[in-house]
């Protein structure tokens, strides 16, 4: 029988990459998107002829209508992300995650859906590790802290954290995955992160080229295993809830040796002209993945050097020399 899934968030980075993942494997694809951060772009339009695309703010409950049919598998993915917008905004930030959070789950209690993954986030585990109180690389079964909850920045790791909670509770009613992403990059995924912002300077060829905590080490996951290790996690038999990091533990980074490796792409070899990191950035983040590996056989594939040069060429690619982006 065809599965059936439905992504929410579905137009977005993680969303976008995943869907096309399921298309291939013969599955019937529902997007959901309130097109407040996915975009309408051309890989977008090119997927709806193989998809189907509904339009709704998960801030309001989702109506019984909506949505027709069961679903074998929800993917929830839709929320307020990037350090940007908590740093801005973390009321908004606390307010969505948490809204659409309880919203999808009243909706598959109603709907009875085979297994719903939440997208959740390496920075659970930061303010732990900030406060020593996990060893690295970081596992999942470790306390939460908020090593400084007064910054706005909290406010992202803790809807995180809430939801995964929210979800875990409902593990008697369907089957629950949480997958904590860390660092996934990739081509499509905006403009700010790290990668992708260093693409964009690297394509600008400044000189000096910003360099904001230099000596911190990160491990980054191209799109494509992320998305392997999501669908594996989704797709395991067992009743049980299970949480599980996603991300390559096999090349730890210092981010002033991936601004070395993005000129390169670009080819040019500017001045790095260095300054403090981020408020409340981590000095290092690394998974555990022993919890996927031993669920799933996952090891990651693409090296960085490999992926660094496919969402280099993407972002070449979609680059006017008018606007610098699109």
């Amino acid at each position: 029988m065809t599965e059936r899934v439905l992504i929410t968030g579905g137009a977005g980075f993680v969303g976008l990459h995943l869907a096309r993942r399921l298309l291939t494997q013969g599955a019937e694809v529902v997007l959901l998107d309130d097109f407040s951060r996915g975009r309408r772009d051309d890989e977008l339009l090119a997927l709806q002829r193989h998809v189907t695309v509904v339009e709704h703010d998960l801030s309001r409950p989702l109506p019984d209508d909506l949505l027709s049919g069961s679903f074998d598998g929800v993917y929830h993915l839709a929320g307020v992300v990037g350090v940007a917008r908590a740093t801005q905004y973390p009321a908004q930030v606390l307010n969505v995650n948490l809204r659409a959070a309880l919203h999808v789950l009243d909706w598959c209690r109603r709907r009875q859906p085979g297994a719903v993954f939440l997208s959740s986030t390496s920075e659970v585990a930061d303010g732990a590790a900030a406060l020593g109180l996990v060893d690295f690389p970081t596992s999942e079964d470790g306390p939460f802290a908020l090593a400084a909850p007064a910054r706005p920045r909290a406010s992202y790791a803790l809807s995180k954290l809430v939801a995964e909670v929210l979800f875990r509770q409902c593990a008697h009613e369907f089957r629950v995955r949480v997958g904590r992403y860390h660092n996934i990059y990739g081509p499509r995924m905006g403009y700010e992160h790290v990668i992708p912002e260093f693409i964009e300077r690297g394509l600008g060829r400044l000189d000096p080229f910003p360099l904001y905590g230099a000596t911190q080490t990160r491990a980054f996951c191209y799109i494509d295993d992320a998305v392997e290790a999501t669908v594996a996690l989704m797709r395991l038999g067992t009743d049980e809830a299970v949480v599980a990091n996603i991300g390559n533990d096999e090349e730890e980074i210092e981010i002033r040796r991936l601004a070395d490796r993005v000129v390169a792409l670009c080819g040019y070899s500017p001045a790095m002209r260095v300054f403090d990191a981020p408020s409340g950035s981590p000095q290092r983040r690394l998974p555990d993945l022993t919890v996927l590996r031993e669920a799933t056989g996952y090891r990651p594939k693409v090296p960085l050097d490999e992926g660094l040069r496919l969402t280099h060429a993407w972002y070449a690619a979609h680059r006017t020399p008018a606007e610098g982006r699109r």
